[in-house]
């Protein structure tokens, strides 16, 4: 596996080793001790998720402020514009965002750690996007940073929707960085 560092520490890019020939391909998309020993890390995860989503949604920024989560997170069949934004008051990267293609063709996965809002926008006719976590989902924690917020200034492809991006009630009303709450 190769690790790709992001601006972000601790923020990782990951390329598993791909196996393919005419008949297709195969692929490790997750061994904890390839991952443990590519990254000096060892996530509990606790949890599979998968979504659907067509061409233009924009799903986040999405974070629990109890119960943080890690995500390793993949598009396994179209493609997203992955974003994760630093909500860690103590980071020197606090507020900063990095994003990265995530493709059924490209197999890249995006470690994010927890004390992170993540997001996606769908940037193919549809996606679907896996994505493992290391603690139960509890939406009584469930915080949204507003995907726009000009003081993150996330740089999202929109260029490639030709409009607006579909969002969720709950993304519309996500909170500019200054009023959400934070990691310490």
């Amino acid at each position: 596996m190769k690790v790709i560092e992001t601006a972000i520490p601790g923020l990782l890019i990951l390329e598993p080793k791909v196996f393919g020939d005419a008949r297709g391909f195969f692929m490790e998309s997750y061994n904890a001790k390839v991952f443990g020993d590519a990254t000096g890390l060892a996530p509990d995860f606790v949890q599979d998720n998968h979504s659907r989503s067509a061409k233009g949604v924009l799903r986040g920024l999405h974070y629990q402020i109890e119960q943080a989560q890690g995500k390793l997170v993949r598009a396994v069949r179209g493609s997203v514009f992955d974003v994760a934004v630093d909500l860690r008051r103590s980071s020197p990267t606090f507020g900063q965002w990095a994003g990265v293609e995530l493709s059924e063709d490209n197999h890249r996965q995006l470690w994010i750690p927890p004390g992170f809002a993540h997001g996606f926008l769908v940037t193919s006719e549809s996606a679907d996007f896996l994505y493992k976590t290391t603690d139960y989902y509890a939406p009584q924690h469930e915080r949204s940073l507003a995907w726009n917020d000009p003081t993150v200034g996330v740089a999202w492809p929109l260029h490639l929707l030709g409009g607006a991006p579909l969002l969720s009630a709950k993304d519309v009303a996500g909170k500019a960085l200054a009023d959400c709450e934070t990691f310490a």
